[in-house]
């Protein structure tokens, strides 16, 4: 598996526009929530000690991700439940909703419009294009730039940059020839 410096440069070598990162910021989280909302709809039902307790799909995959996230960096794992978690939480009041999935589809689309507007700005392609992993990335490298913004883990911020500065020129360098 790729390390975390590994995940971050990749992702990071199609995301150095402000421009870009500033529309992921707001369409990653719609994409989060509208995929959050949709999975609420299916739910599981655990029976332990006579005590039944419910779970939702985008409660299983959420765990999954998270223990994901766990795997790259436990600490960013946990600014991912920190800010994340609630977001993904929220979701599940959309279940109650006559318009449920309208609502979330129509989420889900603008959050992908804000996407491929970043990146034209950018003028590169999506991450996710060349590695489908890329996608579970996306907003772990959001967590991220937040935590090296407030200061934290300079170190890692700066190899994170020089290597996505090195991966862009290669890029460039490839699609030229």
């Amino acid at each position: 598996m790729k390390s975390i410096l590994e995940q971050l440069s990749t992702y990071k070598s199609v995301h150095l526009n402000v421009k870009n990162i500033s529309t992921h910021f707001v369409g990653i989280p719609l994409i989060i929530w509208s995929i959050a909302a949709i999975l609420t709809s299916v739910s599981f039902e655990l029976v332990v000690v006579e005590t039944a307790i419910r779970f939702t799909l985008a409660t299983i995959v959420s765990i999954l991700v998270l223990f994901y996230y766990l795997v790259l960096s436990p600490v960013l794992a946990l600014w991912a439940l920190l800010l994340f978690g609630p977001l993904i939480y929220s979701a599940h009041f959309t279940i109650a909703l006559d318009y449920q999935y309208s609502l979330a589809i129509g989420v889900f689309i603008v959050g992908w419009i804000l996407q491929f507007i970043g990146h034209a700005y950018e003028k590169a392609k999506p991450a996710f294009i060349d590695d489908l992993n890329q996608l579970f990335i996306g907003p772990l490298f959001l967590i991220a730039e937040v935590y090296f913004a407030l200061g934290f883990n300079q170190a890692l911020a700066e190899q994170v940059k020089s290597l996505a500065i090195t991966k862009r020129e290669e890029f460039e360098h490839a699609k030229n020839n």
